[in-house]
């Protein structure tokens, strides 16, 4: 008991090391849309326009545990036509201990969603390979890029009208 203590004593003083747990991790919704097929899965006259979507949601579950919910979501098409739509929400549940509230929001929508964004990225690039396409493999998602940006948009809003843009 007395070794219990002194480490106790050692550690007096020293601020407590900031935790991230990935809990679990799950698919809350995928959809794959192939509306064109199967004309849109032979070859094609031109390079496809391809558009992806990101965003970050944050779901307070308990003190320490937070869901956080990584939504995709990526269209194809030539000329006028949509080739495919996929979509897909995946989340992780994350313990979050001893992290400072100042840092808080900065790791739920930055280091969370980078955690299980290959997990994500991999199963998009399956359904698209599914569908009769070549493999959609995602660039890598600069979530702080997108994290300053979502915060210098919302200081630009106008002030008052307590509506999200």
């Amino acid at each position: 008991m007395s070794d219990q203590n002194t480490n106790d004593a050692g550690n007096a003083g020293q601020p407590a090391v900031a935790q991230l747990r990935v809990l679990t991790q799950y698919v809350k919704d995928v959809s794959f849309e192939n509306p064109n097929a199967p004309q849109a899965l032979g070859p094609v006259d031109e390079q496809p326009s391809i558009s992806v979507k990101v965003d970050v949601g944050v779901n307070r579950m308990s003190e320490t545990d937070y869901e956080v919910a990584l939504k995709l979501s990526a269209e194809a098409k030539t000329k006028d036509k949509t080739m495919f739509l996929v979509e897909i929400d995946y989340a992780g549940l994350f313990r979050l201990t001893n992290v400072p509230e100042e840092n808080l929001e900065a790791v739920l929508v930055i280091e969370c969603p980078r955690q299980i964004f290959p997990f994500a990225r991999r199963i998009v690039a399956d359904l698209t390979r599914d569908g009769g396409y070549p493999p959609l493999m995602i660039d890598p998602i600069d979530f702080v890029g997108l994290y300053q940006q979502r915060r210098q948009q919302m200081a630009q809003a106008p002030a008052g009208d307590g509506q999200p843009n």
